[in-house]
């Protein structure tokens, strides 16, 4: 299976009828978002403010200089002093951008998995835009990171809008030691979506250390309709796009041992990500851009299974 040529983000290519969908969904997270301003999130929750809530023990993800020093005296033992504020939130975007992101359709050659994901991408800014929240971007590529600082407004959005169409995919997901950057501009409390086909582990190793650090974490797993159904007949050649190794095969017949085999694959993922306590759901690129963003934001909803 080959890459397709390249079409690129365009905002305007996400359908007006999804945009007025957007507007039922709600971005939140189970965690405290530390901030300060106002959001659209019913309620206040406890964090770093000003009116004082309680005193509670401190843990992975909390920052040191939130640790009470004159309680620790006392007790000999490390606390957080917790107040009430308003809370909005930060989402983090991290997409992939790995050569297999590149994989198309031979349906639609020009609709590649990055181009969902950008468009997911922008969704999901849309939807923090009119709650007031802010949104930032990581592309994880073979040329390492591409980021776009947290931001709230309608020109952040447009700076968002500008950093996707210039993306592009190469390589392999960087390792783990060129995500380490990342990490620390991650603030505990902040809502992160990654958006991958999840075939390189690293991303999905750094996105399990995130929720275990105290950030709530989400996922798109982002696939061609090709991978689902496997519709090949005759002699093909597959190509592995970040190695470059080749599989020759007769098609006829390997569908019945490479369907039940992908579907394993894909449960056993969900069920690793959610033992992590990350929420998932795979999106077909061929479904409605909407269809995850409805399974894991819909407004009284939030849960879903891959």
């Amino acid at each position: 299976m080959s890459a397709a040529p390249a079409r690129g983000f365009d905002p305007a290519a996400i359908p007006a009828v999804v945009r007025a969908r957007l507007r039922s969904l709600r971005l939140r997270t189970r965690l405290d978002a530390p901030g300060a301003g106002i959001g659209q999130h019913a309620g206040r929750s406890r964090g770093a403010g000003l009116e004082f809530a309680q005193y509670r023990a401190y843990g992975q993800g909390d920052e040191p200089r939130r640790i009470d020093w004159k309680l620790y005296a006392r007790s000999d033992r490390y606390f957080v002093r917790d107040a009430l504020r308003d809370s909005p939130l930060t989402v983090w975007l991290l997409l992939d951008a790995s050569a297999s992101m590149e994989q198309a359709d031979g349906a639609r050659p020009h609709y590649r998995k990055i181009d969902a994901a950008c468009e997911l991408a922008a969704c999901v800014a849309e939807i923090a835009l009119q709650q007031g929240d802010g949104f930032g971007l990581a592309a994880l590529g073979g040329s390492g990171l591409q980021l776009l600082m947290p931001g709230a407004g309608a020109r952040h959005r447009d700076r968002l809008w500008l950093e996707l169409r210039a993306l592009r995919c190469g390589g392999a997901a960087p390792a783990a030691a060129a995500l380490r950057p990342l990490w620390g501009r991650i603030d505990a409390g902040a809502l992160v979506l990654l958006l991958s086909d999840d075939f390189d582990d690293s991303l999905l190793e750094f996105a399990e250390r995130l929720a275990g650090a105290g950030r709530e974490v989400v996922s798109i797993g982002v696939l061609s309709a090709e991978e689902r159904d496997f519709p090949f007949h005759g002699g093909h050649r597959f190509r592995e796009p970040e190695s470059g190794a080749e599989l020759h095969l007769e098609a006829r017949g390997a569908d019945d041992e490479f369907l039940p085999r992908f579907r394993a694959a894909r449960g056993a993922l969900a069920r690793r990500l959610a033992g992590g306590g990350i929420r998932h759901a795979d999106y077909v690129i061929d479904q409605p851009l909407d269809a995850p963003l409805q399974r894991l934001f819909r407004a009284g909803g939030g849960e879903s299974a891959g």
